[in-house]
């Protein structure tokens, strides 16, 4: 009934800025809300508990101070939950522990290309668990891979980022062709990436061989929302191969749609003859990127529910974890690459027999004055906000982080409609329908 709210409430200094719901504990005993706000706080609320005043995290805002970006429970967990900022940081929380009345203080413990992950130094447990660095600019959105493994990333500084979530690895990027980048999805089967961002495109990048195997162009302004079509796309145990109904029309491989600032809502589709035809090789990186070896190391002593994958089998296309390299352990053994660096031992083998393709680049030599992060000088002609890890464009242009437009095919959406007065915001798939939202407040 839309007349009769479930839970109403209103917020005075400070606005609403985004919200997740705890699929995986949902049910008629509990409904776990996280809000994030204008100002940097986050509020757990559990709506099945009537009475429920709820937790407030960031409440004196000693964490961070500002706009809370994306909040997300991490993929089939009770109590962590990941909040990323304005700021261009994002922080891991446990629902459960306490935010301390006094600054967090916090010791490195892992850095690359772009980025830099801390914990908290802290003698009794405390939020936040972790804090990474990424990029340049306010981190605008991110997304899990559907097995929960990989993190990706999208930052005002126009750099697509995928992490190996556990062992907190960088697995790729790929920076877009002009702007910031506003919004990321995955494909259901975990194979690709689609972006979307202030350069009116959206691009899509095969996680399996990192690198942009398409960009779609049919907005007329800034791409708001990209989101797959779960019901056409194939899902890992749904491939269009396994002559199932995908079959009657062979070609349409993935659907997805975009959302913009133009008002118009595309659809577009990605089909098996652009993605499957061997590719040429992608363009060279430039020198400064070359990739070197490092050593790992290993620490020890993050939560235990943060491993609760790491032990299952890797499925084809994520990154593998060679047995000659120690396996992250019950206890979230954090694999920790000092320096970075491209470890050859992590390569993954594509199950179509591909050569093997370089993973976890740490691509540590662009803007060194950074050190993989923060204080540097800016490189000249770099993207705005500073030096921490802002790929110059003039370094990238033309290289596989960042194709010229005519070096990979160009998209003409299937369809692109307008259907708002005001730019569109929200982008939702779901079985008999599909669900926008504008900046009017118009759904």
């Amino acid at each position: 009934d839309l007349q009769r709210p479930i839970d109403k409430r209103v917020y005075k200094g400070t606005q609403p800025t985004c919200h997740d719901f705890n699929q995986f504990t949902a049910g008629a005993e509990t409904l776990a809300l996280l809000v994030g706000f204008s100002a940097g706080q986050v509020q757990y609320l559990d709506l099945a508990k009537k009475e429920s005043a709820g937790r407030l995290f960031n409440e004196e805002r000693l964490i961070d101070k500002s706009k809370v970006t994306l909040v997300k429970w991490l993929p089939d967990t009770e109590r962590l939950f990941l909040a990323s900022h304005a700021s261009g940081h994002l922080y891991l929380y446990d629902s459960e522990q306490p935010c301390l009345a006094t600054s967090p203080q916090y010791t490195l413990l892992t850095q690359g290309e772009g980025f830099r992950v801390f914990s908290c130094k802290s003698k009794t447990p405390r939020n936040p668990l972790l804090k990474w660095a990424v990029g340049s600019g306010p981190l605008n959105e991110f997304a899990f891979s559907p097995d929960g493994r990989s993190l990706a990333c999208v930052s005002q500084d126009g750099v697509l980022r995928v992490f190996h979530f556990s062992s907190m690895l960088l697995q790729g990027m790929m920076r877009s062709y002009f702007g910031g980048l506003l919004c990321v999805c995955w494909s259901p089967d975990g194979r690709y990436v689609v972006t979307g961002g202030e350069d009116d495109l959206v691009t899509v990048w095969s996680f399996a061989q990192g690198r942009v195997v398409a960009r779609g162009h049919g907005h007329k302004s800034w791409v708001n929302a990209v989101a797959f079509d779960p019901f056409t796309s194939p899902t890992p145990s749904h491939h269009p191969d396994n002559g199932d109904n995908l079959r009657d029309t062979p070609s349409v491989t993935y659907r997805f749609g975009s959302a913009g600032q133009d008002t118009q809502f595309c659809l577009w589709d990605l089909t098996e003859d652009l993605l499957d035809p061997q590719p040429p090789p992608p363009p060279p990186l430039p020198r400064c990127l070359a990739p070197s070896s490092e050593p790992l190391v290993v620490i020890p002593g993050l939560p235990r529910s943060l491993s609760r994958s790491n032990s299952l089998p890797q499925p084809c296309g994520g990154p593998q974890m060679s047995p000659s390299c120690p396996q992250p352990s019950g206890r979230f053994a954090t694999l920790v690459a000092l320096r970075g660096g491209d470890h050859h031992h992590h390569q993954q083998h594509h199950h179509h027999g591909e050569k093997e393709h370089k993973r976890y680049h740490s691509l540590g030599n662009i803007s060194r004055g950074g050190g993989g992060g923060g204080g540097g000088e800016k490189p000249p002609g770099g993207g705005p906000g500073g030096s921490r890890g802002s790929l110059d464009m003039a370094k990238v242009l033309g290289t596989s982080l960042c194709p010229r437009l005519h070096e990979v095919p160009l998209l003409e959406p299937l369809v692109c409609k307008k259907i708002a007065q005001e730019r569109l915001t929200v982008l939702l798939f779901l079985e008999d329908c599909i669900v926008t939202a504008c900046q009017e407040g118009l759904i």
